[in-house]
Parts: C-alpha cells; sequence; structure tokens
C-alpha cells in the first residue's frame, strides 16, 4: 500500500516548545508505516497560506502546527481542495481545535491525524478573506488589533489588554443587512460564527454547529457596568443567548453596510473591514481530520486529558511535576 503524504506547517512563533522538541514528537508518534512526513516553518505572515496553496490536492495533509491564525491560513489555502487540515494546537485560544474536540497535547493531536477521520465543515467567506471559527467587528476586534502588537501574547496578557482598554472603549452603530432584513444596533461587538467559541471555551455561540450552512450572528448591545458580570457569567457557562443584552440571529447572507471601514478580526486576526463588506457561508467547504466517536471516549475522563484540561484553564506550572499514570492508547508507537 502506498503510503500517505503529510506535510506539517509550522508557526515557529507559536507555544509549541522548541523545534527539536517537535520533531521528536513528529518522529516518535507519526505511523510511519501509513504515513510518509516533511516538516517546513514558516518565515513571515502569510506563508502558511502559500504553502498550502502550493501543497493542496498534491498530499492528503498539511497540518497547521500553530493558533488559530496559523489554522486559518493554512485552511484558507486548502478551502475546495481534496486534502484534508489537521490541527496540532499551538496558540492562545485554540478556539478552532477546541470546538472540534482536538487535544492540546502534541502526541495526543499526532494519533488523531495518523487515525485520520475526516470531517467537512462550512466555511465563512468575508470579503476576501475566508474564516472557520468565529470573526467580528467591534471590541473584540479592537483588542485583536491591539493584542497583536504584543510582544507577549498569552491569556494573561490578552485579559490584562481588555481591562485596560474597556474603560476607554465606546460602542458603535452597526447596519447589518441579514438574510434581506435590515438591523441597526449600537453595538459593543458583533460577532459572525461559524463554530461556537472565541477560544479557552469562552462561547459566544453556544448552539452554533460547523456543518450547519448557517453563520450565527451575534449582537452584544451597549450595556451598562453592572451588566459585566452577568454577561461574563453567561460566557462562561455557555449560556449567553439567554442575557438580555445579547440577540443572536441565524443567517446564510449579511451585508455590513456602514460606509467607513472598522476595526475587524477574522478568526482572531487583525483586518480591516471595507464598507459594504459582505459575509455568506460555504457549505462544507474545507476538510478538517478530527477525532472518532472512539478516541474520544478513550480520553474523555483519563488523567492526561483531565491534567491538559486543567493547564489549559489555569496555568500552574507545578502541575508538570505531578505523576500522571499514562494512558497506553496515546503512547504506544506505531
Amino acid at each position: 500500500m502506498t503510503a500517505k503524504k503529510i506535510v506539517y506547517i509550522v508557526n515557529p512563533r507559536s507555544g509549541i516548545g522548541t523545534k527539536d522538541g517537535l520533531e521528536s514528537e513528529v518522529e516518535t508518534y507519526t505511523d510511519k508505516e501509513n504515513y510518509d512526513y516533511d516538516i517546513y516553518y514558516t518565515q513571515y505572515k502569510g506563508h502558511a497560506r502559500e504553502m498550502a496553496l502550493k501543497y493542496r490536492d498534491k498530499v492528503d495533509i498539511v497540518v497547521a502546527v500553530g493558533g488559530d491564525g496559523t489554522i486559518n491560513e493554512i485552511g484558507s489555502g486548502l478551502v475546495g481542495s481534496s486534502t484534508a487540515l489537521g490541527i496540532i494546537p499551538a496558540g492562545s485560544g485554540n478556539g478552532l481545535a477546541r470546538d472540534l474536540d482536538i487535544p492540546l497535547r502534541v502526541s495526543h493531536a499526532i494519533e488523531v491525524i495518523n487515525d485520520m477521520t475526516i470531517k467537512d465543515i462550512d466555511v465563512m467567506q468575508i470579503g476576501e478573506h475566508y474564516s472557520f471559527n468565529v470573526s467580528g467587528v467591534g471590541f473584540d476586534a479592537v483588542i485583536s488589533h491591539k493584542f497583536a502588537k504584543k510582544r507577549r501574547r498569552g491569556p494573561l496578557q490578552y485579559m490584562n489588554l481588555i481591562t485596560n482598554e474597556y474603560p476607554k472603549y465606546k460602542p458603535n452603530e452597526y447596519i447589518l443587512n441579514i438574510d434581506g432584513h435590515l438591523f441597526k444596533r449600537r453595538a459593543f461587538l458583533v460577532s459572525f460564527a461559524n463554530s461556537s467559541q472565541w477560544g479557552n471555551n469562552i462561547r459566544i455561540a453556544p448552539n452554533a454547529q460547523i456543518d450547519d450552512g448557517y453563520i450565527d450572528v451575534c449582537i452584544v448591545s451597549e450595556f451598562p457596568n453592572f451588566a459585566i458580570p452577568s454577561l461574563l457569567f453567561s460566557l462562561m457557562t455557555q449560556n449567553i443567548e439567554h442575557n438580555k443584552y445579547d440577540e443572536i440571529i441565524r443567517a446564510k447572507h449579511i451585508e455590513i453596510l456602514n460606509e467607513g471601514p472598522l476595526f475587524g478580526h477574522v478568526d482572531g486576526e487583525p483586518v480591516e473591514i471595507e464598507p459594504h463588506t459582505k459575509i455568506c457561508i460555504i457549505p462544507l467547504g474545507l476538510k478538517v481530520i478530527v477525532p472518532n466517536v472512539e478516541l474520544l471516549k478513550s480520553w474523555r475522563f483519563s488523567p492526561l486529558m483531565i491534567k491538559d484540561m486543567i493547564e489549559q484553564t489555569i496555568p500552574l506550572p507545578q502541575m508538570s511535576q505531578i505523576n500522571i499514570p499514562k494512558n497506553p492508547f496515546f503512547n504506544k508507537k506505531k
């Protein structure tokens, strides 16, 4: 049987650790009886997309090793192709990976790639950009633009930025054509959700399905300061759609009718949204490798997965010193 071909595209600025460490894990855990692989490292913004375009329809899998921005670049190069996107999450939020139940541990993510269970997911087209997770305008977009300029990037830095910027932020008036209906809203932010969450399990669209052919338009209206705790609680408990300051509309076609350009973000990456930008859904436009049901069952309550969940939610350096028994399913070498 001819071996399938994998290309790993790595963002060296991601939180993946050392180059030698990553290559060692790929060498150890890749099923070399069934796969040949190459590893490439990005050198500049946009390089990942260029490489994905180069290898689309020529290899079986292109693996994005990085955060949602890297995944967006590579996925954008694979839309509509026969090549599947694999994901090794290494960002600060990992929204798409979390939504698809892709594990955050490198060895586990490689096991998912070895299994090669493919799911077709929807793709949002926002002007000239593709989006696979959550995009938007408003406060989160402003934060995205400022966060991109930070030298140190992580959950704590992100939260500090939000805390510093919130008192200075003024909500905007947005005019939206949503499936032929006009909406005028003074909003804190407007999110366009293909999946359910921004990242770190903060779900702006708890009921969004990544393969249902719809965009969940989430409008968070202007709110008083005393409503902040209830909004945060709603986001953390996956209950934002019941908060009176949130409005969710399911749609297929959207046009932003504002006359001037807006701060925007696409899967967390800062962009400028041009006047009269159109947004639509491309049903099942991208193939992604996801865990199969048996894999999900095997690790759902395993000690290693529980440890990973705690470390990703609350960074505790001492957790790495805890002796957790290994799950033989994930530590066998093919």
